[in-house]
């Protein structure tokens, strides 16, 4: 995926503007030529109570570290699991449906499993940071994904409801459909990602061509989990079955010309991210070579510590800021950033988004992700990159670390 040298103008809030920019080198999205060798790993097994009423908040909840400590005696897992590598069934959407006579999954909010949430902090407590050898100091660690599969489904807006949502595009986990709740992507674990321990689904609404209505796909989709602050103070790692919403569906907005929330142009080099023109509508840029449409997205990086989801799927979560974490959202964890890339350039016609078709503009753009990773996996990259500060790629700092 080319990336821009310049700060993208759809990246939300992003406390840190122009990142890229100070990037000695290219964040390309690599989503072919990468080899990755499937191994055994250990997962956690995660349970998760489902409720439609907020839970009250219990002393537990209240008792989270500010700043996690290397040195707590802790068991390195919690419950045992089963092995990262799919089996032959992995990836099938219709594995693991309910039959007509099961409930569908609920919505609202939804509370941690606390021993799960208490064993994986005492695990990373108890993890040592591996040496860094000449890694970057940008504290991030990555997953590179691949165009998995498209429906018209959304397992945490509209769960338990196939068909009732607008076109979503899914990379990832490949068994995701509507019926999908956190169980599921640890017992499916076939993905478009790499590396393979991450087994989360992210999506975004589908993009049309105006002029055709085909569906222009991802060509790359790069999922960051940074440190967006000039520190790593009190960050720990993001609990499994996390669910979480950025942008916004139904905001329908022009995107002319430099405004925020519009699709961009990367360029490796100098260049227009607005655009050398414009569609008819102003709403979509038109690139000039080599580059394409890109989009960049920005989730937070403050949590409740007491809830993986919300009546609105954003609740539970809140940005911080340098100071920290705000009151209420207390717990730092790492912040998603979605760097998308389209196989478009765009046109006279411009393009459309599943969410808002009429009016043709890119405002409705939003992105789910459904957070499911081998927790050691994410405990040590944790502990490595963001807490080190250090620079990861997909398979942690060490490229032959698999």
């Amino acid at each position: 995926m080319p990336s821009p040298s310049f700060s993208a103008p759809g990246a939300g809030p992003p406390p840190r503007p122009g990142r890229h920019a100070r990037r000695s080198r290219g964040l390309a999205v690599a989503v072919a030529g990468v080899t990755v060798a499937v191994i055994s790993v250990v997962v956690v097994s995660v349970s998760l109570t489902r409720a439609s009423a907020r839970p009250q908040p219990h002393a537990a909840a209240q008792s989270l570290p500010a700043t996690p400590s290397t040195t707590a005696a802790a068991s390195a897992s919690s419950s045992a699991g089963s092995s990262a590598k799919a089996s032959p069934s992995a990836g099938k959407p219709s594995a693991g449906k309910p039959s007509a006579a099961a409930p569908a999954p609920r919505a609202g909010w939804i509370p941690i499993d606390r021993a799960a949430w208490q064993a994986q902090l005492a695990a990373y407590r108890a993890i040592k940071a591996e040496p860094a050898g000449d890694a970057g100091n940008l504290p991030e660690f990555r997953a590179d994904c691949r165009y998995s599969h498209r429906k018209a489904d959304d397992p945490i807006v509209l769960p338990g409801l196939p068909g009732a949502s607008h076109m979503h595009s899914f990379v990832g986990n490949k068994a995701v459909d509507a019926h999908t709740e956190a169980a599921d992507l640890m017992k499916f674990t076939a993905t478009t990602c790499k590396p393979v321990v991450d087994h989360s689904a992210y999506w975004v609404p589908t993009l049309y061509e105006a002029a055709t209505r085909k569906p222009v796909e991802t060509t790359g989709f790069r999922v960051y989990y940074r440190s967006i602050r000039k520190n790593s103070d009190g960050v720990v790692p993001m609990p499994n079955g996390m669910r979480m919403v950025a942008g916004d569906a139904k905001k329908k907005q022009p995107t002319p010309r430099g405004a925020q929330g519009q699709f961009y142009c990367a360029f490796y080099g100098p260049g227009d991210i607005n655009g050398y023109a414009r569609s008819d509508n102003g709403n979509w840029p038109i690139c000039g070579e080599p580059a394409s449409l890109h989009y960049m997205m920005q989730f937070p990086d403050c949590w409740d510590g007491r809830n993986l989801d919300s009546p609105h799927h954003k609740e539970h979560l809140a940005f911080g800021t340098e100071a920290g974490c705000p009151a209420g959202h207390p717990v730092r964890i790492p912040a998603l950033t979605f760097d998308i890339a389209y196989g478009a350039k765009g046109s006279k016609a411009g393009y459309y988004l599943s969410s808002d078709p009429p009016g043709r503009s890119a405002s409705s753009m939003h992105g789910d992700a459904f957070v499911m990773w081998d927790v050691r996996e994410m405990n040590q990259r944790v502990r490595n990159c963001i807490a080190q500060r250090r620079t990861c790629n997909n398979d942690g700092y060490d490229p032959f670390r698999y």
